[in-house]
C-alpha cells in the first residue's frame, strides 16, 4: 500500500508533460503527501484537460473507516462505475513515491521509508509521471484515489505485496483517460523495472520553481 508520495515539480512542467491547462495556478512543492492531503489532479474536461486541488482518499462504505486511498480489486461495484467512465479517471502528478521497509533497520531499530521514482531521461529536474487515478464529487468536495498492482522486482523487494500503477508521460496518459473500462483495466500492471529505480535517502529533493 503507497500512502506516502511527492510532487515537487511546478505547473509549468504540468502543463507541457500531460497537456494540461493550469489557468495560471502556482503550485507549492508538496514534499511529503499523506492520505487526506489535498494534491493536483489531472481531469479530462470534454477535449481539454484541467488542473484541480483534490483531497487524497475515497469515502468508504459504512461508518468508522478509514477513506480508500489504493485501488485494487477493480471487480468490485464500489470502482467499476468510475473505471468505466473516462470522466470519471484522472492523472495523479508525481515525482517519487514511498514504501516502508519490511523489517526495522537494524542500526535504528525503525521501519526505514524507501523513495522511488522513474529514471531521468535528461539531467534536469526530477522526472515526472502520474499514478492511474480515480475521483468522485462527495458533499466536502472531490476526492481522488489511485490504483495499485502487482509489485515489479524493483519495489517488490521492499514492499512484496503491492505498488502503484504508474504512468510515463504521452502514450500512456491518452490512453487512461480515454480507453473503455476493459481497456483501462487492462492498464493496471507493474512498470518496467528499467524504466523505474529506488532513491537513496530519505530527504527530499530540492523543489524545482515555479515559472507562474
Amino acid at each position: 500500500m503507497c500512502n506516502l508520495y511527492r510532487m515537487t515539480s511546478n505547473a509549468q512542467a504540468i502543463a507541457g508533460l500531460f497537456r494540461t491547462d493550469v489557468a495560471g495556478r502556482n503550485l507549492p512543492s508538496l514534499t511529503e503527501i499523506y492520505p487526506d492531503s489535498e494534491a493536483p489532479v489531472v481531469v479530462s474536461e470534454g477535449a481539454c484537460r484541467a488542473l484541480a486541488m483534490m483531497r487524497w482518499g475515497w469515502p468508504p462504505f459504512g461508518e468508522g473507516r478509514r477513506p480508500i486511498t489504493n485501488v485494487r480489486n477493480l471487480a468490485s461495484p464500489m470502482w467499476r462505475s468510475a473505471l468505466s467512465d473516462p470522466a470519471r479517471r484522472c492523472l495523479v502528478p508525481v515525482t517519487a513515491f514511498s514504501e516502508w521497509s519490511a523489517a526495522p533497520d537494524p542500526k535504528t531499530g525503525r521501519k526505514r521509508k524507501h523513495w522511488f521514482d522513474l529514471r531521468a531521461d535528461s539531467p534536469e529536474g526530477d522526472p515526472l509521471f502520474a499514478f492511474a487515478g480515480l475521483w468522485r464529487h462527495t458533499e466536502e468536495g472531490p476526492r481522488f484515489a489511485f490504483l495499485t498492482c502487482a509489485p515489479n522486482e524493483t519495489v517488490g523487494r521492499i514492499h512484496p505485496k503491492a505498488m502503484p500503477v504508474l504512468l510515463r508521460p504521452g502514450e500512456a496518459f491518452d490512453r487512461w483517460l480515454s480507453a473503455d473500462g476493459a481497456g483501462a483495466a487492462a492498464m493496471q500492471v507493474p512498470l518496467d523495472d528499467a524504466l523505474m529505480r529506488e532513491v537513496p535517502g530519505d530527504e527530499p529533493p530540492p523543489a524545482q520553481a515555479s515559472l507562474f
